[in-house]
């Protein structure tokens, strides 16, 4: 039987606006998926301890800050260090176009910036994920 697809939502550095952040976890949520949002002001180290503790199969960061090019590296390297590699990593909000190339070649595949229809994220996690069976 195949498992639902869990998708850790989080908030990392000190931008305090979720807005966006909880849209899509209710997006995801009304698309079938078990959505975990860790709420603001997550470090890297505990939005990776949730997709360890939650067996996730996506982590999606909302960032508004600017702060990506400092998070996500630090995000990749700790799932790498975890075995968590498997894991898809998603990122939404305000990322210049110069940086995207840079986040794609550091493991970062799916880069939703505003104005992104929700049904676009869906599609893309439903299509990059394939969820894992689960033992009986």
């Amino acid at each position: 039987m195949n498992r639902t697809i869990r998708v850790v939502i989080a908030k990392p550095g000190l931008d305090g606006h979720d807005r966006g952040a909880r849209v899509i976890a209710r997006a995801l949520r009304d698309a079938g998926m078990e959505v975990i949002y860790t709420g603001l002001r997550q470090t890297p180290e505990q939005i990776v301890g949730a997709a360890l503790q939650e067996d996730a199969d996506v982590i999606g960061l909302s960032i508004l800050s600017g702060a990506h090019m400092h998070i996500c590296p630090r995000i990749m390297e700790l799932l790498r260090e975890k075995g968590l590699q498997d894991v898809l990593v998603v990122v939404g909000g305000i990322i210049p176009d110069v940086d995207i190339p840079a986040l794609n070649e550091m493991g970062i595949r799916g880069i939703f910036l505003p104005g992104t229809r929700t049904q676009a994220i869906v599609d893309f996690i439903t299509a990059h994920v394939r969820p894992r069976v689960e033992s009986i």
